[in-house]
């Protein structure tokens, strides 16, 4: 295989791990949060974690690849170096996400703290009080049926 053969097998399974990770994140998208962005993450380091095939050439392939081919055929013996590196990505990745997403929870929770201060005086009205007000427009304002 020469170089530009090597440089098209990736580029053409750089942008095949696009497409699929591009599924991955519409079909998780209706999950709760905390668990559909572990999920994205996970599914990430798979497809896009590289491993060294040949140390002398300095070729790589994808982990998952190398992986499942070792084990299915049973010809090569990189399926632990490839499981190793999936490991140690995989690990690295979940770092970052765990602190980053415990910036954000800090971040909201202090934000929710500050909105949550002016209406803890007891000061705001009741719906019962509002509606006497009229500032929903009357009984038309609160209409929760269908509009005719």
């Amino acid at each position: 295989m020469i170089e530009n053969d090597y440089l098209l097998a990736w580029a053409v399974y750089g942008i095949a791990a696009l497409g699929c990770l591009l599924v991955w994140f519409r079909l998780t998208r209706w999950m709760w949060r905390w668990l559909c962005e572990p999920l994205r993450v996970a599914m990430t380091v798979l497809l896009l974690t590289p491993t060294v095939v040949d140390p002398g050439k300095e070729l790589f392939a994808p982990a998952i690849a190398i992986t499942a081919l070792d084990l299915l055929f049973g010809v090569g013996n990189n399926a632990w170096r490839a499981v190793a590196d999936l490991a140690l990505y995989g690990m690295i990745a979940m770092t970052v996400y765990l602190l980053a997403a415990g910036l954000r929870w800090l971040l909201w929770r202090r934000r929710g703290l500050v909105e949550a201060s002016p209406a803890s005086d007891g000061n705001e009205p009741t719906l019962r009080e509002r509606m006497a007000r009229g500032e929903f427009g009357g009984p038309q304002g609160l209409r929760a049926g269908p509009r005719p």
